[in-house]
């Protein structure tokens, strides 16, 4: 099986930085692609960014030029560097990895547990 484990968030005044790392343990052979997503309360889960081998990164709009996604495939980590933070930022942050199990045949979808970003002054 596999674990996505997050980490890095917290509380942070408005215009302040964090950055999220989410850990894809276990039983993984291949991954296509690992992201960010977040829910606020009262509001529907939303993509904040990925990033899928043979296309690259994709953002949200209100957080492109803000966030910064990255991987570090020999670790099978991403992170989410996050400047400029805005209370509108504020919400749970779920890892996301579309990825091939050894003794799979096909790829699925993970979800880590979700991780808590609070931005207010």
């Amino acid at each position: 099986q596999v674990q996505l484990v997050e980490s890095g968030g917290g509380l942070v005044q408005p215009g302040g930085s964090l950055r999220l790392s989410c850990v894809a343990s276990g039983s993984v052979f291949s991954i296509n692609s690992m992201g960010w997503y977040r829910q606020a309360p009262g509001k529907e889960r939303e993509l904040v960014a990925s990033y899928t081998n043979g296309v690259g990164n994709k953002y949200a709009d209100d957080v492109q030029g803000r966030f910064r996604v990255f991987k570090d495939n020999a670790k099978n980590t991403v992170y989410l560097q996050m400047n400029s933070l805005k209370p509108d930022d504020t919400a749970v942050y779920l890892c996301h990895a579309h990825l091939l199990l050894y003794h799979r045949t096909s790829y699925e979808d993970h979800w880590g547990q979700g991780i808590q970003v609070t931005v207010s002054s």
